[in-house]
């Protein structure tokens, strides 16, 4: 694809497992961008190795985002062009990447987005819940009254909701899910959507709370609750 004459951040979506889920448009950014702004380096030179993209990378990462950001916005202003990749799905989305877009926003230098998979979307899309309406949650509080809060809420929420998970955690998630939310209600465990080990559960709460309370769990983790009863 042409790239423009003035500086642009491309915000690009990355696969969330499978490499063949990149979008043609999206390599064809890779390969004529001056420089990859990648939360992980070395995951993102993977998949350009994989597609023999040779172009230069540089980290930015939710520990370097604030300090980093300034460097890139000079880049954009001198009139080159960016890509922003984070190591799975769209940046921004419990990823690093909405505070780059902002200061660019703020520079009034131009953004556009690179649509491309979305561990959020992709659960839905095989949950087998209506998702005309639905809240995105991302990663629960670990612990403490935040995470006491943030379960009170949930509970309140009519709509489906979508939750990410560590493995680590899912089996304590779920369980502090029951007393909230009520063992029936219906509730969907994506793990390694689009890899190899691929695995869908749907059931109950306390149904799946049981399942995986028996296994030791690997993976990357979607949990999608549907909507409650009205």
């Amino acid at each position: 694809m042409p790239m423009t004459s003035t500086g642009t951040l491309y915000v690009c979506g990355t696969p969330i497992g499978n490499l063949q889920d990149i979008t043609i448009r999206a390599l064809d950014v890779f390969r004529n961008v001056d420089l990859i702004a990648a939360e992980d380096t070395r995951r993102t030179r993977k998949l350009l190795a994989h597609y023999e993209i040779p172009t230069k990378t540089i980290s930015y990462h939710e520990h370097n985002e604030f300090s980093r950001a300034p460097q890139l916005i000079e880049m954009i202003k001198e009139g080159k062009q960016v890509a922003l990749v984070t190591d799975a799905g769209m940046p921004g989305i419990s990823d690093p990447g909405a505070h780059l877009v902002d200061c660019v926003l703020s520079n009034n230098l131009k953004v556009v987005s690179i649509p491309g998979p979305s561990a959020v979307v992709t659960a839905l899309s095989v949950s087998g819940f209506s998702a005309d309406e639905f809240t995105f949650v991302g990663f629960l509080p670990r612990k403490g009254k935040r995470r006491e809060e943030a379960l009170e809420s949930l509970a309140q929420e009519t709509r489906v909701a979508v939750i990410y998970e560590s493995p680590y955690r899912l089996t304590r998630t779920l369980s502090d899910l029951v007393p909230v939310l009520g063992g029936d209600r219906k509730v969907v465990v994506t793990r390694e959507l689009t890899k190899l080990h691929e695995e869908i559960i749907k059931g109950t709460l306390e149904e799946v709370r049981e399942e995986f309370s028996q296994r030791t769990i690997k993976g990357e983790i979607t949990i999608v609750v549907g909507n409650k009863e009205r």
